[in-house]
């Protein structure tokens, strides 16, 4: 069974940094790709980045890049993401996903509020 924990719900000024996290339990995994996707209120989940266990560059939406990195720790099992220079339009719930043994998992979400 492979579940993925996200930290809590933020508040943050515009302009700010935040930094979200997604740890995986359960069992192990060796090939995976991982990433974040966020959902406002009324609109679709969106993609926001992604990266591979074999790919040592990263993907970003056009909204985020420059300003959002994702990056892991392979000994706590866990995925980050770092949001800097954020926007009142940045304000969604994220969640994280894990492409692992022909399934997607999802994280439970984390809702990230940023105030202008």
């Amino acid at each position: 069974q492979v579940q993925l924990i996200q930290s809590g719900e933020s508040l943050v000024q515009a302009g700010g940094s935040l930094r979200i996290s997604c740890a995986l339990s359960g069992r192990s995994v060796t090939s995976w790709a991982m990433g974040w996707f966020r959902q406002s209120p009324g609109k679709e989940r969106e993609f926001v980045t992604a990266t591979a266990w074999n790919d040592n560059s990263s993907t970003y939406a056009d909204s985020v890049r420059g300003r959002f990195t994702i990056s892991g720790d392979s000994a706590k099992n866990t995925v980050y993401l770092q949001m800097n220079s954020l926007k009142p339009e940045d304000t969604a719930v994220y969640f994280c996903y894990l492409d692992a043994i022909g399934h997607r998992y999802w994280g439970q979400g984390t809702q990230v509020t940023v105030s202008s």
